[in-house]
């Protein structure tokens, strides 16, 4: 398994994936498919401490994971958010937990003090994993989202990252 950096030709496969969740589930709170522009402005941002990874397993893409902003004001910019998307056919081989472990490298590469992954408590794979990597739930927030005729809760799962000290 390998991860590269997205580009222009991985958007469309990206798009499926997102989509896929989109329409199904509660793993992602847009309520319809987005476009190939509203995907690409989601992960093709441009700024270059926030990247977009694709996951390739063999000669195939598999999902994608991100390591985005968690809040735009410039304190917080010691702090990434981090969400992984597997393409429904490829659950349960384990490519979460690759992808957790490569982003924490990249976090801290980046210079990352904090990540934090916001999670639908419907989602309970996904918070099993992060539990796993040990991520901490740090915030429950009710009833935030509506979709499929049913109020939704989120919780943070944060983990730190990093040790040292902003004065070193």
């Amino acid at each position: 398994m390998h991860f590269i950096e997205i580009e222009e030709h991985h958007l469309s496969r990206v798009l499926t994936i997102y989509n896929y969740y989109v329409t199904n589930t509660t793993v992602s709170f847009h309520a319809k498919e987005l476009s190939l522009d509203e995907m690409r402005n989601h992960v093709m941002h441009g700024n270059p401490r926030y990247k977009t990874y694709v996951i390739h397993d063999q000669d195939s893409m598999v999902g994608y994971a991100l390591l985005t902003q968690h809040k735009n004001k410039q304190a917080y910019d010691v702090t990434a958010e981090v969400s992984i998307y597997i393409d429904p056919d490829q659950l349960g081989k384990r490519l979460g937990t690759e992808a957790i472990a490569f982003l924490e490298t990249k976090a801290k590469q980046l210079g990352f003090h904090t990540l934090i992954a916001t999670i639908c408590t419907e989602n309970e794979r996904s918070i099993r994993l992060f539990e796993r990597y040990g991520y901490e739930k740090c915030a429950l927030f009710k009833e935030v989202g509506y979709k499929f005729n049913r109020r939704l809760d989120i919780a943070s799962y944060q983990k730190i990252i990093s040790d040292k000290s902003l004065n070193e």
